[in-house]
């Protein structure tokens, strides 16, 4: 028979193992290949598809965008710098979680390390979203806002399995 507790903790831990599985690599493709999400987000900040498809309302919010390439690029990596640390909070989450499986580290200290994780995965959605909503991006990235929405559920969904679990 498997203890409640330890049960949980598995549990926790291979909830966490894939956050960590899926932003690592989101984060190895912008490393690897920038050109997949670049071109994307410099026209998100751009709002280039927002000024073709949707003029009049473009023009209410025109003065948001951003068109310079370099600041552009800056962003960019600025988002995959973040990525990159999240990830690494992520598996430094998971390897103090599968510490406390095996009863290296208290369960506490391994969960305490997982929310960090599971917080910087959450954060990176959330400010997707936050951002994506002042430049607009639901009028012609849509798809784009619906993942970030997905992936930011997933990651409260982790946190809540960590705290209250």
């Amino acid at each position: 028979m498997i203890p409640l507790d330890l049960a949980i903790t598995l549990a926790q831990t291979v909830a966490l193992f894939f956050l960590a599985a899926w932003l690592t690599t989101g984060a190895w493709e912008n490393v690897t290949r920038p050109s997949l999400n670049g071109v994307f987000t410099a026209e998100v900040l751009a709002m280039t598809r927002m000024e073709r498809d949707y003029p009049e309302m473009f023009e209410m919010v025109a003065h948001r965008r951003i068109t310079n390439p370099t600041v552009q690029r800056l962003l960019f990596r600025l988002i995959v710098a973040w990525e990159i640390v999240a990830t690494i909070a992520l598996w430094v989450g998971v390897i103090a979680m599968a510490a406390a499986l095996i009863g290296f580290v208290p369960a506490d200290i391994g969960r305490a390390y997982a929310v960090i994780g599971a917080l910087a995965f959450t954060s990176t959605w959330a400010g997707f979203l936050v951002a994506g909503n002042w430049f607009c991006y639901w009028f012609s990235h849509d798809g784009a806002q619906v993942t970030h929405f997905h992936m930011t559920l997933w990651g409260l969904a982790t946190l809540i399995l960590l705290v209250v679990g």
